[in-house]
């Protein structure tokens, strides 16, 4: 309990600190949150996607735009590195690309927010015209502590902004209307995005957000449908890597939320009769492990193999991570298996394969004829987080060597 409370204490200091850091830096920079139209989106998944789909929109439309995600900023033409795990940059850096868009002569800029930088003060002084919130589910519960403090810091991203819009079909939306703020609902049940084409649901839900914010922002309808059907998604987001004997995807999913949106889209689009589902994955170290049970129950509702394996996992126990994430699978009735044992006609097992590269050699040399391969947790990252140390990771090319060592097996 003691320790508990330090920490809380501990934090409400540094969130004064990096408040302090966000006037000082405010000031600095001029405030050029206030030269722009500044988007934030925030949620628990889809953030990403949304925030390029609606920088795609406004460029294709001629609009001077920039943005900052996840995978990168991008300021003009320049494409700048935001740094390792890191989606909301630290207050001078993220002021600093504000100041830069103004140079560039930008109107809107697009702020891939999340609830850390919305509790930690670091978009403080930012004025957005338009807050945005995906969807709200479980995540960061070892930050917040709870799913409505989760919710409450989401919400003040709202709270921020001139224009609100909410995703009417998630959880949450029967918690924010009970805010009183005057909010802007969507859902994928938008008519306009049978123009777009073959959406996957999750997908859906994004476009709708991207449209319901161009549409407010006074773009057309045709020129929102034209950038969407020209758009594509940022690296890592359900992105086949090898279609072939059997095919690899790659995706950034690692929330129980997204495997469920993730998993059965891979399943209804890409598995065949006979095909078998093979995920590898893990889960970050040193964040929300209550999630960990809940990641492993989904996967295994859904896959033939489940091969578990590091994810950032920090200062925390590996083999532990992993345990607690086939508390899970467990429940599904899967068998453990020792890696050395896996076969090609094995079904509904599961092993652990601690190191990532391993991992997925492994996944790629049992794959058959017909099945699928996915490994979810990383894609667009470039570091793998062992102790205290970043190790160079490159999802992408792990994937293509070992494919490319098995064709010539």
């Amino acid at each position: 309990m003691f320790h508990t409370k330090l920490k809380f204490i501990i934090q409400r200091i540094k969130n004064i600190l990096h408040l302090f850091e966000a006037i000082v830096a405010n000031i600095y920079y001029q405030f050029p949150s206030k030269k722009l139209k500044v988007i934030g989106i925030t949620g628990t998944d889809g953030k990403t996607t949304t925030t390029h789909l609606i920088y795609h929109i406004l460029k294709s439309a001629g609009k001077k735009v920039s943005m900052i995600s996840t995978v990168y900023a991008k300021i003009g033409e320049e494409s700048i590195d935001t740094g390792l795990h890191t989606t909301t940059p630290g207050v001078f850096f993220l002021q600093k690309l504000l100041k830069k868009s103004i140079e560039n002569g930008d109107e809107y800029f697009i702020l891939e927010t999340t609830s850390h930088a919305l509790d930690q003060n670091r978009v403080w002084g930012i004025k957005f015209a338009v807050g945005l919130i995906t969807n709200i589910t479980h995540e960061h519960l070892d930050y917040h502590k709870s799913y409505q403090n989760y919710l409450k810091t989401k919400v003040t991203l709202l709270k921020k902004a001139e224009a609100r819009f909410v995703n009417t079909e998630d959880e949450s939306y029967r918690f924010i209307k009970n805010y009183k703020l005057k909010i802007e609902g969507y859902n994928q049940k938008l008519k306009i995005l049978k123009a777009v084409g073959n959406l996957t649901k999750f997908n859906r839900q994004n476009y709708a957000a991207a449209y319901s914010v161009c549409h407010y922002l006074g773009l057309t309808d045709r020129q929102i449908i034209e950038a969407m059907k020209s758009f594509k998604l940022p690296p890592g987001r359900m992105e086949l890597v090898y279609n072939g004997l059997f095919k690899v995807i790659i995706d950034f999913a690692h929330t129980p939320n997204a495997f469920r949106q993730v998993l059965p889209e891979v399943i209804s689009k890409y598995l065949k009769k006979r095909g078998r589902l093979i995920h590898v994955f893990g889960a970050a170290g040193l964040r929300d492990d209550s999630k960990r049970p809940l990641m492993g129950e989904v996967s295994a509702y859904y896959s033939d193999v489940v091969i578990l394996t590091e994810e950032d996992y920090r200062t925390e126990n590996l083999y532990k991570i992993c345990k607690q994430i086939a508390s899970g699978i467990l429940k599904k009735k899967f068998k453990f298996i020792d890696k050395n044992l896996l076969s090609g006609d094995a079904k509904k097992i599961y092993t652990i394969i601690p190191n990532r590269d391993e991992a997925i050699r492994k996944a790629i040399d049992i794959a058959q004829k017909n099945d699928v391969v996915i490994i979810t947790g990383k894609a667009h990252e470039k570091s793998l987080c062992r102790g205290k140390i970043e190790y160079r990771w490159d999802e992408f090319a792990t994937v293509l060597k070992y494919v490319n060592l098995r064709s010539k097996t």
